[in-house]
């Protein structure tokens, strides 16, 4: 028999109380009487500290419990298993905490590099990393490019663009449900760095919405002239109604000369929109006024 996740919580809970007060009681709830049947299998004896209404806890019944974990190979109370991945769970001991565990993706996302890799693999380009993004050296890389659809990261070429400052692109698909959690703070750090942050994604009144709220400083989009032409109505479903009043309000802050200005113009005066798939040359849009 081990401790449960839940105990274990309600265990470090306790430990935090006692470094304040010399007793904490504790009623008999079904994590207490866990507790106690874990000690009655380990040989510790609770003594009066129990009856049959609660459970008193102090020092030296933590100290009990402690050193039998120990002698176990589990982390003592009070060294909490919540938010450590189930490898750093495991170098803390045999004892696993699922439910507060951090997911294996959490703090990963897909990098478009240039391509490295063994024969087998066949020729390619470009290839594709499932990075920790806190090993990635920003101070390494001139720009980041933040990629909205999948499908399209996987193609992305950064020597088809004629950026300046463009030489060494970090080059990140912004995520779903699996790699979307780690791109927030990358994206907050590279904010930090003060370099360009290009989000190319699709051209629709979300999109331009997602990149404004990625800390995003210019927008890679066809040329006005080939938009204006191309894009279509089918690209502003009415699910996208939320995201007009606050483009609307970051379009009347900016100047009538701005360069974005005639392409809001096509997605919230004309209404049309474009999907990335779609795009072939790519020219930069900057976001805010300079």
């Amino acid at each position: 028999m081990k401790l449960s996740g839940r105990a274990r919580k309600n265990l470090n809970e306790v430990d935090h109380l006692l470094r304040r007060h010399p007793e904490v009681v504790k009623p008999r709830r079904q994590w207490v009487d866990d507790v106690v049947a874990w000690c009655h299998e380990n040989h510790i004896d609770p003594g009066l500290r129990l009856n049959g209404r609660e459970l008193h806890f102090d020092r030296e019944l933590i100290k009990q419990i402690n050193t039998t974990l120990l002698s176990q190979g589990q982390p003592p109370v009070g060294r909490s298993l919540s938010g450590l991945t189930s490898l750093e769970q495991a170098k803390e001991g045999f004892d696993e905490d699922k439910g507060n565990r951090e997911g294996p993706r959490a703090q990963r996302v897909l990098v478009n590099a240039p391509a490295d890799q063994p024969e087998w693999l066949g020729k390619a380009s470009r290839a594709i990393h499932d990075v920790d993004w806190r090993g990635i050296r920003l101070d390494a890389c001139d720009t980041l490019i933040q990629v909205e659809n999948l499908d399209c990261f996987y193609h992305f070429d950064p020597t088809r663009l004629t950026l300046e400052h463009c030489h060494k692109p970090l080059i990140v698909y912004r995520g779903d449900s699996q790699y979307g959690g780690a791109f927030r703070p990358l994206a907050e750090a590279w904010r930090k760095t003060r370099k360009a942050h290009y989000y190319v994604g699709d051209f629709d009144v979300k999109g331009v919405s997602i990149a404004l709220s990625s800390n995003a400083t210019a927008l890679l989009v066809p040329p006005l002239q080939w938009l204006q032409h191309h894009a279509t109505g089918f690209h502003d479903p009415p699910k996208q109604l939320k995201y007009h009043p606050a483009l609307e309000r970051h379009r009347n802050a900016l100047p009538a000369a701005h360069p974005l200005q005639p392409y809001l113009a096509i997605l919230l005066g004309s209404h049309r929109g474009l999907r990335q798939q779609w795009f072939e040359t790519l020219v930069s849009v900057p976001l805010h006024q300079e």
